[in-house]
């Protein structure tokens, strides 16, 4: 079961309760399900019951006791225990892997990882002023309205509702790319730096963070197919005793993979591609500290975990890749 089914499971689990009469509440678009915390225990927790607590006017305990009720004997859940003031903690059956189930979901669907139906059927009027910011970001909102189902129009004059502090001078002299990003990482209410600092590479530069951590993964792909193995989604660790045995946890990675298409849908609605810039840099954060562990090391041959952990980071290669395009950002091979 992968995370956004497990977070698919646990919304179906508030229908189930507000159906039964259980919980009075309006069900909420989505849920979301991240790696326990301090005190938590299992392979995911959710924090769902105390967000419907107080317009179920009961207890968090209360809410999440009902809802463990309706997870317990869903397909794929081994076990939930509730901890602290309500969160719920939700353990996966033995054979059922987040880690691969998550890989293999990006694998299948490619650049369409993260696409859905919020805005389905939707048109965004966009009514931007003649500015090089506002025409940048709009250009971002059109691509990632349409990763949601929506469709968004752009118009100029007033009354305006895109309209993002103006660039402080024109970023052109920086190349198409780092223009685009310096005028889209911000947020909206930021005042966005047209500096030659989006040129540098080097790890204070986000934007060489993203396209560098894209372009070390190719690279591994491709010295791993020199080395006579692909990827192939499974256990990031292998068995005890063969080779590859020791690796960094998954957890860092998994949780903004899984994140992706929540994300995306959230800055669709808001129009908002910053969010979707500030995501990409955790990702390439995350996977950065895989990289290393990929390819055998010396004497070692290929082994299961080399295979999966190649997978985890070509998955993450595909989240940077899409999200750069939406962007409207090169993702390069090589860099």
């Amino acid at each position: 079961m992968t995370p956004v089914e497990l977070s698919r499971t646990v919304l179906h689990a508030v229908r189930r309760a507000v159906d039964d009469g259980e919980l009075s509440v309006t069900v909420p678009e989505r849920v979301v399900v991240t790696e326990p915390g301090p005190g938590g225990c299992g392979d995911f927790a959710t924090n769902v019951a105390l967000r419907l607590a107080r317009p179920a006017g009961q207890p968090p305990l209360r809410v999440a006791e009902i809802l463990r009720d309706r997870l317990a004997d869903a397909a794929g859940i081994r076990d939930v225990v509730v901890t602290g003031p309500g969160f719920l903690n939700i353990s996966l059956d033995g054979e059922a892997d987040p880690v691969a189930g998550l890989v293999r979901e990006i694998r299948e669907r490619g650049a369409r990882y993260g696409h859905g139906d919020a805005l389905a059927g939707q048109v965004v009027a966009l009514r931007v002023p003649y500015e090089v910011r506002a025409e940048v970001v709009a250009d971002a909102v059109v691509r990632i309205v349409g990763t949601q189902g929506g469709r968004a129009t752009v118009e100029h004059g007033e009354p305006v509702n895109l309209r993002p502090v103006p660039a402080p001078e024109d970023p052109a002299p920086l190349g198409p790319d780092a223009a685009r990003w310096s005028l889209l990482h911000p947020a909206p209410h930021d005042r966005p730096r047209i500096t030659a600092d989006h040129l540098v590479q080097r790890e204070g530069n986000p934007l060489f963070r993203v396209r560098y951590a894209h372009a070390r993964v190719r690279s591994l792909s491709r010295n791993a197919a020199r080395l006579g193995f692909t990827a192939e989604p499974g256990p990031l660790d292998a068995a005890a005793g063969e080779p590859g045995a020791v690796g960094p946890s998954p957890s860092p990675l998994l949780t903004p993979l899984a994140d992706h298409p929540r994300i995306l849908a959230a800055a669709a609605i808001h129009r908002a591609p910053d969010r979707v810039a500030r995501h990409l840099v955790t990702v390439a954060d995350a996977v950065l500290t895989l990289l290393p562990f990929v390819l055998p090391v010396g004497e070692e041959k290929p082994s299961a975990a080399h295979r999966a952990r190649l997978a985890l980071a070509e998955a993450a290669g595909t989240v940077l890749a899409g999200g750069l395009s939406l962007l409207g950002i090169d993702a390069p091979e090589h860099l």
